[in-house]
C-alpha cells in the first residue's frame, strides 16, 4: 500500500491536456456546482428570514455579506494549504465546515446567530471550490487554459442555475431550516468522495503563457513588482463585482417589491446565471485567443452596458431579458481573473494568487451586496443602487484599458 501511495502524487508535464486532465475538470466542476449552494442559498432564503426575525433589508443582507467575507478570507489561506499540500485536504475540510454550517444556521434563534453560521462556517466551507479549485484546474491544462478555466468557473453560475429554484421550493414546502439541513447532508454524501477522487497532485510546471515570460512573471510583470500588479487586480476585481452584485444579489428581492413575486425572481435569477455559464465558456476560448487583459476589458465593459440598462427598464418581461443579457455579458469576467494571473505570475504561486484575486471579487459581492440593500433602505428604490453599480463599474475599466495599454506598449521587465 505504502508503495502505491507515491505514484498517485508522481505526476510530470506529461499529463497537461491529456483524457485524465478532462476528467478531473469535470470532477472539479460537480464539486464546484454541489459546493457552491453555500454562495446562492442564502441570496434566495433573505426575504424569508427578512420576515421571520423581523429586520430590515440590509440586516437580511448582511448574511450574504458575511458569507462572501467568509468565502474570500478563508480561500486565501485555502490556496495556500493547496499549494503545498494539494487541493484534496482543503476540500476535505471546507466540506466539512460546509456541513457543520448549514445545520448551525438551521438551529439559529436570531438574525445575528443566522449571519455568523454563513460567515464562519458556511462561506469558509464553500470557499476551496472555487479560487484554489480553478488554480489546481489551471495546472492540468497549457494549450486550451482558457476554455478549461471558464468550464470549471461556470460551475460556480451552474451552481446558481440549479440551486436557487430548488431551495425556494423546498423552502416553500417545508421551510428555511428543514431546507438548510437536507442541504448539508446532500453536500456531506456527495463532496466527501468527490474530494478524494482529487486527491493527485497537480503538475506545477514552468511553461509561460503566450503573453509573458517566466522571467516577466516572476519579477517585473507590465513593469510593477507582482505585489503591485496584485494590488491592481484586487482592486478591479472588487470594483467589477461590486457593480455584478446588485442583480445577482437583489433581484429575488427586487421582483418581490415590484409585485412579481420571489419566485419571479428566483426564476430570474436562475435564468441569469444559466446564461453566465454560457458566457464564462465563450469568454475561455476568448481568453486563449485575445489573453486575459482583452477578455477582462471586453466582460467589463459589457456588464456595464447590461447593468445600465436595469434603470429605466423594469417591466417582467424587460427583467428577464436584462437578466439574460446581463448573464451573457458578466460571465467571463472573473475567470479572465485567473488567465492573467497564470500569464503573468509564477505557477507555483497560482492557488495562492488566484484565490487572493478571488477574494478580492468576493469582497465586491458582499460590499455591493450589503450597500444596494442600505441604498434600497434610504431611498425606498433600487434605481440609485443600480447607478452606484454602474460607477464601480467605470472604475474596472479604467484599471483594465491602463494594464492593457501597458502590455500593448511592452512594459515586461521595468
Amino acid at each position: 500500500m505504502s508503495s502505491h501511495i507515491p505514484e498517485i502524487n508522481r505526476l510530470t508535464t506529461n499529463d497537461i491536456d491529456t483524457p485524465y486532465a478532462w476528467q478531473r475538470l469535470l470532477i472539479s466542476l460537480a464539486m464546484s456546482t454541489v459546493g457552491g449552494v453555500g454562495m446562492w442559498s442564502v441570496v434566495v432564503a433573505i426575504p424569508t428570514v427578512q420576515a421571520e426575525f423581523g429586520v430590515g433589508r440590509a440586516d437580511a443582507s448582511l448574511a450574504y455579506t458575511f458569507t462572501m467575507i467568509g468565502f474570500g478570507l478563508s480561500a486565501i489561506f485555502m490556496g495556500r494549504l493547496a499549494d503545498r499540500f494539494g487541493i484534496a485536504l482543503p476540500l476535505i475540510i471546507g466540506t466539512i465546515t460546509l456541513c457543520v454550517g448549514f445545520v448551525a444556521a438551521g438551529f439559529a434563534t436570531s438574525i445575528t446567530l443566522f449571519t455568523l453560521a454563513q460567515g464562519m462556517a458556511i462561506g469558509v466551507g464553500s470557499s476551496p471550490t472555487f479560487g484554489p479549485l480553478l488554480a489546481d484546474i489551471s495546472h492540468w491544462f497549457q494549450r486550451k487554459r482558457g476554455v478549461a478555466i471558464g468550464i470549471f468557473a461556470s460551475g460556480n453560475y451552474l451552481a446558481g442555475t440549479l440551486w436557487p429554484p430548488v431551495v425556494q421550493h423546498f423552502i416553500a414546502v417545508a421551510g428555511w431550516r428543514k431546507t438548510y439541513f437536507g442541504i448539508a447532508i446532500v453536500c456531506f454524501v456527495t463532496m466527501l468522495p468527490l474530494a478524494w477522487w482529487l486527491r493527485r497532485r497537480a503538475p506545477i510546471t514552468a511553461h509561460a503563457a503566450p503573453n509573458a515570460t517566466v522571467a516577466d512573471r516572476n519579477d517585473m510583470p507590465l513593469g510593477f513588482s507582482p505585489n503591485t500588479l496584485q494590488i491592481l487586480l484586487i482592486v478591479a476585481g472588487l470594483s467589477c463585482c461590486v457593480a455584478m452584485s446588485m442583480p445577482q444579489v437583489h433581484i429575488v428581492a427586487y421582483c418581490g417589491d415590484l409585485g412579481y413575486g420571489v419566485a419571479r425572481g428566483a426564476q430570474m435569477l436562475s435564468l441569469m446565471l444559466a446564461c453566465g455559464i454560457v458566457s464564462r465558456v465563450s469568454f475561455g476560448f476568448i481568453s486563449d485567443r485575445l489573453g486575459g487583459l482583452r477578455t477582462l476589458l471586453l466582460g467589463s465593459t459589457l456588464q456595464a452596458f447590461a447593468l445600465l440598462m436595469f434603470v429605466p427598464f423594469n417591466g417582467l418581461v424587460s427583467l428577464y431579458l436584462l437578466s439574460a443579457m446581463f448573464g451573457l455579458f458578466q460571465g467571463g469576467i472573473v475567470p479572465a481573473y485567473a488567465v492573467v494571473v497564470r500569464e503573468y505570475f509564477s505557477p507555483a504561486q497560482a492557488a495562492t494568487r488566484v484565490s487572493t484575486v478571488i477574494t478580492a471579487t468576493l469582497f465586491g459581492m458582499a460590499l455591493g451586496g450589503w450597500m444596494s440593500g442600505k441604498i434600497f433602505d434610504l431611498s425606498g428604490s433600487y434605481r440609485a443602487a443600480f447607478v452606484n453599480g454602474v460607477a464601480w463599474n467605470v472604475l474596472n475599466m479604467l484599471i483594465a484599458m491602463w494594464l492593457l495599454r501597458r502590455s500593448q506598449r511592452g512594459f515586461n521587465t521595468g
